[in-house]
């Protein structure tokens, strides 16, 4: 198979907006507020990624305001308190930050969002300068693939690979991302793997096969 998975360079905001160590709370939100962005990398010498600041980080400040935390609670909440005290995009950042390469696959960044439960990576090459930013939303932008291009992905890279031949007679039809494949395949045996396969395929929501006359099977 020669399909190329979508990666993240594909999606990222490359001119992505940064701060500085030294930049002060207050410029970090006037930043965020004019640039309409909740997350921003902070860079050390040259553009070197050094952590990230985001909106979740400057809210102690907020939620402390009020009612400081008391002895107990300062200790139960460290890290939150520690971010209430912070003036600049140094004591407020996140770092190391995790980021991404831009030959990372949408699916690779996936995971490590989910798994660090960030919203945003910082892009950065192999030297470890940045060179955009990715966030959850760029990621699904993959499922406004146009339909038609979709099915011929599927038709070229499953279909055409696993049922080749006169003994399969397949058709491929997408909506709204959702796969149906229709018609003989050679080796029923086989239609795991496809739906499998199929579900790889960048934009794909879901998987069908349709049941024919000779053999062949429902959802599998």
């Amino acid at each position: 198979m020669h399909g190329t998975p979508h990666i993240v360079g594909d999606v990222m905001t490359r001119s992505a907006v940064t701060v500085r160590r030294a930049t002060s709370f207050t410029d970090i939100v006037r930043i965020m507020r004019d640039q309409h962005v909740s997350a921003l990398p902070v860079l050390g010498g040259g553009r070197r990624v050094t952590g990230i600041v985001s909106a979740t980080d400057l809210l102690p400040k907020h939620a402390f305001r009020e009612s400081p935390p008391n002895h107990s609670e300062r200790l139960r909440r460290l890290a939150d308190t520690t971010k209430a005290d912070g003036t600049t995009a140094g004591d407020l950042m996140t770092s190391p930050a995790i980021t991404a390469g831009p030959d990372t696959t949408l699916a690779e960044a996936a995971r490590t969002m989910t798994q660090a439960r960030v919203k945003h990576l910082p892009v950065v090459d192999g030297q470890g300068f940045l060179v955009g930013i990715v966030s959850r939303a760029d990621l699904l932008k993959v499922f406004l693939r146009d339909d038609e291009e979709i099915a011929e992905e599927v038709r070229r890279e499953v279909v055409s690979y696993l049922f080749p031949g006169p003994r399969s007679s397949v058709w491929v039809e997408v909506h709204g991302g959702i796969v149906t494949v229709r018609g003989r395949v050679g080796d029923p045996d086989l239609i795991p793997a496809a739906a499998r396969l199929a579900r790889a395929v960048e934009g794909v929501v879901d998987v069908e096969f349709a049941p024919t006359e000779d053999g062949g099977t429902g959802r599998p």
